[in-house]
């Protein structure tokens, strides 16, 4: 194996179309590419065809190894792992024959489900109506419809730290109320 240095030139020169610093740095890294690829694989095959495919990267990226802060074996290794990653995805089935799965869930809620949702929403609702209307808003606006405290704070025109309290405070009356 070369100093990191000298696979740091051969990239350099690679970024510049150099074909015999390519082969210097095929020669010199291949192995080390080859094993990260076959241990993610498992295939030796594949292992080979994703090789080729990771040098054929590197040939048309090597100018962007300047980018990097990492080492250049690093880089190398990175390349190649996640190429391989690519074709783990790649080959996963999208789905299963419907004569292979013998129960399906089904998500949607069941009646009792509904009704206690219902019914839970409805005390929710009551103790919104019971807050100022201001606060009851801010509530919703953070818990329903997901904003942030910051941006409900410049919506209301107030501090974020009063948002903040507004809000605590406003929970700890719902939570009252929802144990009454």
């Amino acid at each position: 194996m070369l100093h990191p240095d000298d696979i740091k030139r051969l990239l350099a020169r690679t970024a510049l179309r150099d074909a015999r610093a390519f082969d210097r740095l095929y020669e010199h890294t291949s192995a080390k590419l080859f094993g990260v690829a076959l241990r993610l694989l498992k295939d030796r095959t594949e292992a080979e065809d994703a090789l080729q495919e990771i040098y054929v990267k590197i040939w048309q990226r090597a100018d962007q190894y300047g980018l990097s802060k990492a080492s250049a074996m690093s880089w190398l290794i990175a390349i190649a792992r996640n190429h391989a990653i690519d074709r783990l995805r790649a080959r996963k089935p999208g789905h299963q024959p419907i004569e292979e799965v013998y129960q399906i869930a089904d998500i949607a809620p069941t009646p009792e489900e509904t009704a206690v949702s219902v019914s839970q929403r409805a005390r929710i609702d009551h103790c919104l109506e019971r807050l100022d209307s201001e606060k009851a808003e801010a509530v919703r606006g953070a818990y329903l419809e997901g904003y942030s405290y910051q941006e409900l704070a410049e919506r209301s025109r107030i501090p974020l730290n009063t948002m903040r309290t507004w809000l605590r405070r406003a929970l700890m009356k719902l939570k009252e109320c929802l144990e009454e």
